[in-house]
């Protein structure tokens, strides 16, 4: 996988340009993640900003796109192709302006790219 793509929706996601996945539910193999805080693109890096809740002591994380494997609008949910553990070690996001540090969003970036990759279930 090149890695721009880790910034844009992978083929298939359910991705609709201009669709607003604030508030769906982000769920990992393995469990809940939290929701979607907000959704930005800084430098063609397009991301979700996940609330965790309680689960990493309410903290948020940065999520590129490209992990994102399925949206389900009906049931307002996002499925992203790592673990929870995975997403609770990816470099730690600590203010909004990390959101627009071409650094940080690199890090994430080069993060997330370099997790295995994992197989996709059909429904």
């Amino acid at each position: 996988m090149p890695m721009e793509s880790i910034w844009s929706y992978a083929v298939g996601s359910g991705h609709v340009e201009g669709q607003d996945l604030t508030g769906c539910t982000v769920v990992a193999g393995d469990g809940t993640i939290g929701h979607v805080d907000r959704q930005a693109e800084h430098f063609g890096m397009r991301h979700l900003v996940v609330d965790t809740g309680v689960w990493v002591f309410g903290r948020s994380v940065l999520v590129p796109v490209g992990v994102v494997r399925g949206i389900d609008t009906e049931a307002r949910t996002v499925t992203v192709a790592c673990t929870r553990a995975e997403v609770k070690a990816a470099p730690r996001f600590r203010t909004d302006s990390e959101t627009m540090d071409r650094e940080y969003l690199a890090s994430v970036g080069d993060y997330y790219h370099r997790l295995p990759p994992r197989e996709t279930t059909a429904e």
